[in-house]
């Protein structure tokens, strides 16, 4: 079973430090985990509000460990959306921190531990979950919907194992927290480096504070993860000049990184002797489908790579037919141990078994070279028609980022809605937009916006984009 054996393995080694000297073995996180579920003693759903600190990490390797099922949101989860959620699924209690505790003052408060709290919600009947359920995650870009992926153990050990094994995680590794541990990049680091052995710097600090800088310097952090955005965010803080001889990993997913600054950060880890790698994967995959060996992070830029250890991919055209020549676009399915269950969208769901079987088809759009790496080339459905001009918005995004620094494509049929920060950018944005399609004008609308909406992965909500 996920993590049963794993604390008692390395009781000894420290599995967690944060920045406040905090230190925690995986000795401490054993005795935690029976204490925790000591106040729960039979298999159930938990809602767990997710930081990055102690007691949130180890409420949910106590959930893993002990066959309690918790689904992982993120601690600043609107009230409203919450409350939606606990309707839809009736969980029997939920694992959170104690500026939250208010929200459910009229239920029983049967554990409280430093910063969190578990809460039971007392209803008549609670929903069946299937035997091999072990963690629910929201899809990808959900603000509030009940949609749910239902992933297995099976699914988080094949997908822990496979990662470990291309990136080489040892006891040794020392990775820093980036994203929230509720999103499933983010989860899957700690995941892998945990079933390892490894030391993991815990912390809600943000690239951005100088605190975390000071952490990841003082505790010799070797391995960061990010999103593209992070990797924008890197760039603007000068990070090609820090002194970090320690840090020898970096490795980058949850969306396409822009070619040039590809390029930059990959230069940038060869001339300092660091590996850099590019991967792709859905939460509906567990975490991860491939990598860019980083041996190749320069000959084949752009590229997602190959299929992790024990996966296989595939391209179909629209009528599902195989694609067997390179360089031909189709849709990308995916098979392997770790593809999740499935969804669930209402608790009855939740005692569902495998509808997927070991395949995923995707949604995202892709194609091979002659060497079999592969592409992504975009989102399947997130095209549109400009005056019969089939047009790839997140393809637009990425070329209008050569001039602005952030900005939304979305749209209909022979109208696309560009949003941008900065109205000294407008006329600009228009003229390339028409130069480079080669379409009318009068198929794009410009409008200003303060601020482009993003979670807390640094992924665009399109669904919060002022449409009217």
């Amino acid at each position: 079973m996920f993590f049963t054996d794993l604390f008692g393995k390395y009781r000894n080694s420290i599995a967690i430090i944060t920045p406040e000297g905090l230190s925690m073995s995986y000795g401490d996180l054993l005795d935690y985990s029976g204490e925790l579920y000591s106040k729960i003693n039979h298999r159930c759903l938990v809602f767990s509000l997710c930081r990055n600190t102690p007691d949130s990490l180890c409420g949910y390797l106590s959930f893993l460990a002990n066959r309690v099922v918790p689904l992982l949101l993120d601690d600043s989860i609107d009230s409203e959306l919450l409350d939606g959620l606990i309707s839809v699924y009736k969980p029997e209690y939920i694992w959170l921190p104690e500026s939250r505790t208010g929200e459910f003052a009229d239920y029983s408060l049967v554990y409280k531990k430093d910063e969190y709290s578990l809460v039971r919600l007392e209803r008549d009947r609670y929903f069946e979950i299937y035997d091999e359920l072990a963690l629910l995650l929201t899809t990808s870009g959900s603000t509030g919907s009940p949609k749910l992926v239902r992933i297995s153990y099976s699914n988080l050990e094949a997908n822990a194992r496979s990662i470990i094994e291309y990136l080489g995680i040892t006891d040794q590794s020392r990775p820093i927290t980036t994203m929230p541990m509720s999103y499933s990049f983010g989860l899957s680091v700690i995941n892998t480096h945990l079933l390892q052995g490894a030391t993991i710097l815990l912390t809600t600090k943000t690239m951005m504070e100088g605190d975390f800088w000071a952490f990841l310097k003082r505790e010799k952090a070797n391995t960061m993860s990010g999103v593209p955005y992070s990797y924008e965010v890197l760039k603007k803080l000068r990070f090609f000049k820090m002194d970090l001889p320690y840090l020898t990993t970096l490795t980058q997913a949850g969306g396409k990184l822009n070619p040039d600054l590809n390029r930059e950060f990959v230069e940038y880890c060869r001339a300092t002797g660091k590996r850099f790698f590019v991967m792709y994967g859905q939460t509906e995959a567990t975490a991860r489908m491939s990598y860019l060996p980083h041996e190749f992070a320069l000959e084949k830029i752009g590229s997602m790579g190959h299929p992790i250890p024990g996966g296989e991919f595939y391209l179909i055209d629209d009528n599902n037919n195989y694609i067997d020549d390179p360089e031909t676009v189709g849709e990308l399915v995916y098979k392997g141990k770790n593809v999740s269950l499935g969804y669930a969208e209402k608790g009855e769901d939740l005692s569902r078994g495998d509808d997927n079987n070991g395949l995923l088809i995707t949604g995202d759009l892709a194609k091979r070279d002659s060497d079999n790496f592969y592409y992504i080339v975009g989102r399947k459905k997130r095209f549109i028609k400009l005056f019969g001009n089939r047009v790839n918005l997140d393809e637009t995004e990425r070329l209008l980022k050569n001039i602005v620094p952030d900005c939304a494509c979305v749209g209909e049929d022979d109208r696309m809605i560009v949003f941008i920060t900065n109205s000294e950018h407008e006329n600009h944005v228009l003229e390339y937009l028409t130069k480079k399609t080669g379409i009318n004008v009068n198929g794009f609308l410009i409008k200003l916006i303060d601020t482009i909406p993003k979670n807390s992965s640094g992924k665009t909500i399109y669904s919060a984009l002022p449409l009217k």
